[in-house]
C-alpha cells in the first residue's frame, strides 16, 4: 500500500493553485480568510477559514473544496467555476487520491467547520433546520394546496413510478406547481426553494415518456415540463447556482424546440440571456436576448417583446456600448407603452412598470452612470407591488448600491438597512452579494454615522 501511494505521488506531483492566488490579489491571507468568513454569513454558510486554510489551497495541498466552501468561493466570484479558481474536478480527488497529495483528508470529506461530512449534501441550505422559518418554507412546497396533487400525481413521492398514461390531470398538477413555484418564489426568495423544486421537475419530465390520448395534453405536458425547468432554473440563478441554472434553461430550450413552443422557447432564451449577464457573459445575453426576439415575433405580445428588448439592453450595457444600450432602451419603452394583452404570457405577471425602471436603471449601472442609475432605481422602488417581497428587496438593493457608487453615502446606508429589514423574510443569494457589494464600496465612509450604523448590522447579522 505504501509503495502505491509513492508511486501516486510520484506521477502526480503537488501544483501551487495560482489561479486562486490570482484571486486572493493584494489581500493577505489573513485578510482574504476574513472575507471568506464575511461572504459564508451572507449566504447562510459556516466555515472555519483561516490563513492556514488560504495557504493549503494556494499551495496545491486542497486540490478541491468541500461543498460548504464551494458555495462560499463560487458566492464570492460569481459566474467563476471552480476549474476556473484552479481546483480539481470533485470525483478527480475522491478517496485515496485525496490523502495521497501530503496528507490531506479527502476533498469530499473535509469538514467546513469540525462538523458533519458535506458530502452529504452541504450546509445549512440543504439541511433546511437553520430556522423555523426555513422549514415552514420546505413544508408549503410539496404539502400545501396545489403542490401536494402536483407531487401526487408527478410522482413526487420517493419510489413512486411514473405513471404509464397521463392525461389532464396530470397537465393540470404539472402547471399548478408552476404557478405554486413562482408564488413562493415571489414572497421568500429562491434559496430554500431550489432543492425542493427538483424532485417534481425530474417526475414532469418522466411524464413526457406517458402514454397521451390527445395531441392538446401532450402539448401542455411539454409545455408545463419546460415552464417547470425554466423555474426551478431561475431558482438556482437566484441562489447563486449559475451552473444549475445554465443546464436548467439548456433543458427547458430543448423541450421548447422538440414541441415546437415558440412561448417556451422565448421565455427559456430570455432566462438564458439573464444568467449570461449576471455571469459576466454580455455577448451571450446579446445573442440569447435577439433569439428570444426571434422566437417572440410569432407571439401578440408587445410587454414580452419589451422584456426581450431590455435583456438584450443589459448585454450592451456591459459590453460599454451606450448607443446601442440607449437605442435598445428606447425601443423597449416604444414597446412597452403599446400596453398590456391577452396574448402577454403567464409568466411575465412581474413584468410591470417597477421592473422596466429597475432593467433600465441595471443598464446605466453597467454603464457607470450612476446618477441616472439611481433615479430609475428610485422609480422601481416607489412603484413596487407590495406582493412581490422579494424584487422589493432587489430593487432596493440595486438602488442602494448606484447610491454608493455615485457618493451618495449616507442614502445608501438608509436604503441598505431596507434591505436587511427584508431579507429578514426573503432568501436570496443575489440580492446578499449585491449588498455586500454595496458593503465593500462604503467600508471608506465608515466615519459617516449612518454608514457605520449600517456596517456594523451588516457584518454581524445573520442573513
Amino acid at each position: 500500500m505504501a509503495s502505491s501511494r509513492t508511486s501516486s505521488s510520484a506521477s502526480s506531483p503537488r501544483r501551487p493553485n495560482t489561479a486562486f492566488r490570482r484571486l486572493r490579489g493584494q489581500r493577505s491571507p489573513g485578510e482574504f480568510a476574513a472575507e471568506v468568513r464575511r461572504a459564508a454569513r451572507e449566504i447562510g454558510e459556516h466555515v472555519s477559514c483561516d490563513a492556514r486554510y488560504i495557504g493549503r489551497v494556494e499551495s496545491g495541498e486542497i486540490r478541491c473544496p468541500n461543498y460548504a466552501y464551494e458555495r462560499v468561493f463560487r458566492h464570492m466570484f460569481p459566474g467563476c467555476e471552480p476549474a476556473d479558481m484552479g481546483f480539481a474536478p470533485r470525483e478527480a480527488v475522491r478517496g485515496r487520491g485525496a490523502r495521497d497529495k501530503g496528507g490531506a483528508p479527502p476533498a469530499s470529506t473535509e469538514s467546513p467547520s469540525g462538523g458533519r461530512n458535506p458530502g452529504s449534501g452541504g450546509g445549512p441550505l440543504d439541511r433546511f433546520d437553520s430556522s423555523k422559518e426555513s422549514d415552514v418554507l420546505r413544508r408549503a412546497f410539496i404539502s400545501s394546496g396545489p403542490a401536494a396533487m402536483a407531487a401526487a400525481s408527478l410522482g413526487g413521492a420517493p419510489g413512486a413510478r411514473t405513471p404509464r398514461h397521463a392525461g389532464e390531470a396530470e397537465a393540470s398538477a404539472l402547471e399548478q406547481a408552476v404557478r405554486r413555484i413562482r408564488l413562493l418564489d415571489d414572497r421568500h426568495g429562491a434559496d430554500h426553494l431550489y432543492r425542493r423544486a427538483a424532485q417534481p421537475l425530474r417526475a414532469a419530465y418522466e411524464l413526457l415518456d406517458a402514454e397521451t390520448r390527445r395531441q392538446s395534453v401532450a402539448d401542455r405536458l411539454h409545455a408545463g415540463a419546460g415552464e417547470l425547468a425554466i423555474s426551478v432554473g431561475w431558482l438556482a440563478h437566484d441562489s447563486g447556482r449559475f451552473g444549475d441554472a445554465r443546464s436548467h434553461y439548456a433543458e427547458a430550450l430543448a423541450t421548447a424546440r422538440v414541441a415546437g413552443d415558440a412561448a417556451l422557447e422565448a421565455h427559456a432564451f430570455c432566462n438564458t440571456a439573464f444568467l449570461a449577464r449576471d455571469a459576466g457573459r454580455p455577448r451571450e445575453a446579446v445573442r440569447a436576448a435577439q433569439a428570444a426576439q426571434q422566437a417572440g415575433r410569432q407571439l401578440a405580445s408587445a410587454r414580452l417583446m419589451s422584456l426581450l428588448t431590455l435583456r438584450e439592453a443589459g448585454g450592451w450595457a456591459q459590453l460599454g456600448d451606450r448607443a446601442a444600450c440607449e437605442e435598445t432602451l428606447l425601443r423597449a419603452r416604444t414597446l412597452f407603452e403599446r400596453g398590456r394583452s391577452e396574448d402577454d404570457p403567464e409568466w411575465m405577471t412581474f413584468f410591470g412598470e417597477a421592473e422596466l425602471e429597475l432593467l433600465e436603471a441595471q443598464c446605466w449601472s453597467a454603464l457607470g452612470d450612476w446618477r441616472r442609475a439611481a433615479e430609475h432605481g428610485g422609480r422601481a422602488v416607489e412603484l413596487a407591488d407590495p406582493h412581490f417581497a422579494r424584487n422589493i428587496a432587489l430593487y432596493t438593493a440595486q438602488l442602494a448600491g448606484d447610491l454608493a457608487q455615485g457618493g451618495a453615502v449616507a442614502e445608501a446606508a438608509v436604503a441598505g438597512e431596507r434591505v436587511l429589514d427584508l431579507l429578514a423574510q426573503v432568501q436570496s443569494a443575489r440580492i446578499r452579494g449585491m449588498l455586500a457589494s454595496m458593503a465593500r464600496v462604503l467600508r471608506s465612509h465608515a466615519r459617516v454615522p449612518a454608514v457605520g450604523a449600517f456596517l456594523a448590522r451588516h457584518d454581524t447579522q445573520a442573513v
